[in-house]
């Protein structure tokens, strides 16, 4: 499946058209294409694929989701550098700590974005909301934030409000 992200309204992009995201998933196993339309954007050298913190302060390509009907969710960073983060919370913005992963996610660089191999065997075997999300930093230092939806005033990826991507369980038991 292909969705469109949408700026938010208060950040718009300059040189920046559009981002997409393809979504492949399979039984523990999700394949996400990030594309960037438009100018080429900003891209973080490239650099040892490892996990790292403060991704999001320049381009970068998120997932979050959200098993069951419970509050607790999973947040997944993705670097053009081909750095990486995934986090897992109580509650909204509570309780965050290093999501251990079996597999680390396999970032290749493309492009106009990047292709994320993601295990997703660390999620419970339930239904799952989804949000998927972009920083993008043009050259001139523009910031453009896109999601599937945005809560009203700042952006905010981790709202509930963004959660709107409905997933089958991603595995059998």
């Amino acid at each position: 499946m292909t969705l469109s992200l949408i700026p938010h309204p208060d950040f718009p992009a300059h040189a920046i058209d559009g981002v997409e995201v393809d979504i492949h998933q399979t039984d523990d196993d999700m394949l996400l294409t990030y594309r960037v339309i438009g100018a080429r954007p900003m891209r973080p050298e490239w650099a040892v694929a490892e996990r790292a913190d403060g991704l999001w302060q320049t381009t970068c390509f998120e997932a979050f989701i959200r098993p069951g009907d419970g509050h607790s969710y999973f947040e997944f960073n993705f670097s053009p550098s081909t750095r990486w983060a995934a986090y897992a919370f109580d509650r909204y913005r509570e309780g965050m700590r290093n999501l251990a992963l079996p597999v680390e996610p396999f970032i290749e660089r493309t492009d106009d974005g990047v292709e994320v191999d993601l295990d997703l065997s660390v999620i419970p075997y339930l239904p799952c909301v989804m949000s998927v999300s972009a920083i993008i930093e043009e050259k001139d230092g523009t910031k453009s934030y896109w999601a599937l939806a945005h809560p009203p005033g700042k952006p905010d990826f981790h709202d509930p409000a963004c959660f709107v991507l409905e997933l089958p369980a991603p595995r059998l038991p």
